[in-house]
């Protein structure tokens, strides 16, 4: 402290002497130099006695010891994460596509094959047309879509979280836990919903004796209907670890990565089903 008081004053020798040499030359200072000289402030720095100073705030980014977000070196970045996951998804999902294609070409080789009808001397189709629960089906597509687009607001809080994750351990500062979670479990009631409306309309089919081995089409029904629903009881085992990482003390950056690639998984599993639904409707 005391340094800094003696800077302070030699500066302020320094310009006193300045201004003596300039009135000096001409009598008076010129209004340049004055204007400069009054827009000089020294602020000396206040620092407390016996070295009780605080110290920076835990987890702040770029504090001191590489206690901040960062972590280790070694370890990728938040971004570098991020990407990686979403790799992944989009190489895990193409086998999901891969598989309902191969669905895809066999409904419609077995719907248009024919057979040998030794009663007509000819060959002739043997598919019987489904009759759909179409309502029902409607009513899942409606809450499919909603739950869709619920996700898709958790996916943008989680991001919000990560950005209001470093000023949340600052003293006078209180920010929500996590703005994403209302969302995550409202997906996840939207999704249980679907399945029990897929339930639903599996028992409709039923009470009309339609069952897996009651023909060609409702085999293909109940198979496409029940691979996509397997997949998305999947997506919402994962949005209920995501609604779990707050109490398991997980960071802001691992529950935004869990959303938001468990979002894009969501979205495709949306339009997946809409694909199926268009294909039984338009094609049985």
């Amino acid at each position: 402290m005391g340094g800094s008081r003696s800077q302070a004053s030699a500066l302020k020798s320094s310009s006193s002497l300045y201004a003596a040499k300039s009135q000096g030359h001409g009598g008076r200072l010129s209004k340049g130099i004055a204007a400069v000289s009054r827009g000089i402030s020294i602020r000396v720095p206040r620092t407390s006695q016996g070295g009780g100073g605080r110290g920076p705030t835990p987890g702040w980014p770029g504090d001191g010891g590489g206690g901040g977000r960062g972590g280790d070196d070694n370890m990728p970045s938040y971004g570098e994460r991020l990407r990686r996951y979403r790799l992944g998804l989009m190489l895990g999902l193409s086998s999901v596509v891969m598989l309902f294609v191969s669905f895809t070409t066999a409904y419609v080789v077995r719907k248009a094959g024919a057979i040998w009808d030794p009663a007509s001397n000819d060959y002739g189709s043997n598919w019987v047309p489904l009759t759909l629960p179409v309502r029902i089906l409607v009513v899942n597509t409606f809450i499919l879509l909603l739950s869709s687009f619920v996700l898709e607001f958790a996916r943008r809080r989680a991001a919000e979280d990560v950005a209001l994750a470093p000023i949340v351990g600052m003293p006078g500062i209180r920010v929500s836990a996590s703005h994403a979670l209302p969302w995550i479990w409202a997906t996840i009631l939207l999704g249980l919903g679907f399945l029990a409306g897929q339930g639903y309309a599996w028992h409709q089919l039923r009470l009309t004796n339609t069952t897996f081995a009651t023909s060609i089409s409702s085999s293909f029904f109940y198979m496409l209907t029940g691979v996509h629903a397997v997949h998305l009881a999947g997506g919402i085992l994962v949005l209920l670890y995501a609604g779990m990482t707050t109490w398991l003390h997980r960071p802001p950056e691992t529950r935004r990565i869990v959303i938001d690639v468990t979002a894009w998984y969501w979205h495709f599993m949306g339009a997946l089903w809409i694909y199926i639904f268009a294909l039984l409707y338009f094609a049985r």
